[in-house]
């Protein structure tokens, strides 16, 4: 039984005592004598009020059932007034089951960064808030490469978008924080307004990691969001070609095949809280995101590849849906698993999720293709050969751009680990496909 169930539970029965007790001694402090005489006196007042003398035994029942009611309906009134005062958002107890229910969730942790690990955050919230995101600290383009280089912190881009895919804050104030300044001129221009939040809080705290749990309790964060080292580390490229590129945001521009890419120092440290969450975890995922720029940066870090090897917790590949170019241009969710594998170790991962829903909007698939981006193919049995366990499932958005959709995508992963402990039998809800031979 957890620590914070069981305060819950204790509280609720020293209530149930005290009321008990006090029930208990008012029967006793007013006997028999002494309520024939408040019965006398109802009586008395009932017979000036109609003029008729009746028993009031029908009554009493109907009276205790709108005192209860009104005592209920009291404390909950107050209670919403009480926790509205405190600026929780939606319906409270909603919100408290959903909390509730959420801390009994398994223990998940996810790497990557950028949209995709965002949007796979705000799936998994319904199911648990025992979740935690290793994200990348890469980034040196827009406003977090700006504040990056003016500012000397680390990239908060990515780390923003966790949390706010974690938040349970109201539409406003998520907007709010998403909010980018236009013009093209100025120094706000092109700012995030929750970058410059994150930088003023970590200048105020003087500690990035401070500024991000503080930024949680704002927003009432579920779970934690870390960064994968709080070293300040760049992104290099080598291409098929022996050419070399430092800068993430530069790695897709040059259009080249990319060979392999590390971290420039190579031996930054990771974050001791990442490392106790891998640990900890019932469940590891890796991605979706970036291939090159999102996920493998994580692996990169000394440390994270190697407690990710030794946790007992299944491991899973979460492929793009849609190939990425300039970066995963051509690539099969074979090519995406090998890049994977290739930059951290063959063990990294167990199963390799993919989406198997390819009736896609014809009008969708043009606007991608004008870019150089077409649906990942699945290749589940040369990644079976691997020694991995391909499963594929209908884990695709549809509506206005082809990304994985949220729900769909979370409730994959936690048919999975159920199945996982279920010695890796076939998932029985339809859509499913796992291939565990």
């Amino acid at each position: 039984m957890r620590t914070r169930d069981w305060g819950f539970k204790r509280w609720l029965m020293t209530i149930s005592a005290g009321i008990l007790l006090f029930s208990g001694s008012l029967i006793f402090l007013l006997d028999w004598r002494t309520i024939n005489k408040l019965q006398w006196h109802l009586l008395r007042l009932f017979f000036r009020m109609t003029g008729q003398v009746r028993s009031l035994l029908p009554l009493a029942l109907p009276l205790l059932l709108l005192g209860l009611f009104l005592i209920g309906w009291g404390f909950y009134r107050l209670l919403d007034s009480l926790i509205s005062d405190l600026g929780y958002p939606g319906s409270w107890p909603r919100q408290l089951y959903k909390t509730r229910h959420g801390r009994r969730g398994p223990r998940i942790v996810v790497v990557g960064g950028g949209t995709g690990l965002a949007s796979l955050l705000r799936g998994l919230k319904e199911y648990t808030i025992n979740l935690s995101a290793i994200v990348t600290v890469a980034d040196d383009g827009g406003s977090s490469g700006r504040l990056r280089e003016e500012m000397g912190i680390l990239p908060p881009g990515d780390v923003r978008n966790c949390l706010l895919a974690l938040a349970d804050a109201e539409p406003l104030l998520n907007k709010l924080f998403q909010y980018r300044f236009t013009g093209e001129e100025g120094t706000l221009a092109g700012h995030n307004f929750g970058n410059l939040f994150l930088a003023a809080m970590g200048d105020v705290t003087g500690d990035f990691l401070t500024a991000i749990k503080e930024f949680s309790r704002v927003l009432a964060v579920r779970g934690q969001v870390l960064p994968s080292t709080l070293k300040e580390v760049y992104l290099e490229a080598e291409y098929t070609d022996a050419s070399v590129v430092r800068g993430e945001h530069k790695i897709p521009q040059s259009g080249k095949r990319i060979k392999k890419v590390s971290l420039v120092p190579a031996d930054a440290e990771p974050l001791p809280e990442a490392l106790a969450a891998i640990a900890e975890a019932d469940l590891i995922v890796l991605g979706p995101g970036s291939l090159y720029t999102s996920i493998i940066p994580n692996l990169l870090v000394d440390g994270i590849t190697k407690a990710i090897l030794r946790a007992r917790a299944p491991k899973v590949y979460v492929c793009n849906v849609m190939t990425q170019p300039g970066e995963s241009e051509g690539y099969t969710a074979l090519e995406h698993v090998e890049a994977l594998i290739a930059h951290s170790h063959k063990k990294i991962i167990d199963f390799v999720l993919m989406n198997n829903d390819f009736a896609l909007p014809q009008e969708l698939l043009e606007k991608y293709q004008l870019e150089g981006s077409y649906p990942v193919e699945s290749r589940a049995e040369e990644i079976r050969k691997l020694g991995y366990i391909p499963i594929e499932a209908p884990i695709i958005s549809k509506k206005n751009l082809l990304r994985h959709d949220s729900q769909l995508l979370a409730q994959a992963l936690m048919e999975l680990l159920h199945s996982k402990y279920a010695k890796k039998k076939a998932l029985r809800k339809p859509g499913f496909l796992v291939n565990t031979d």
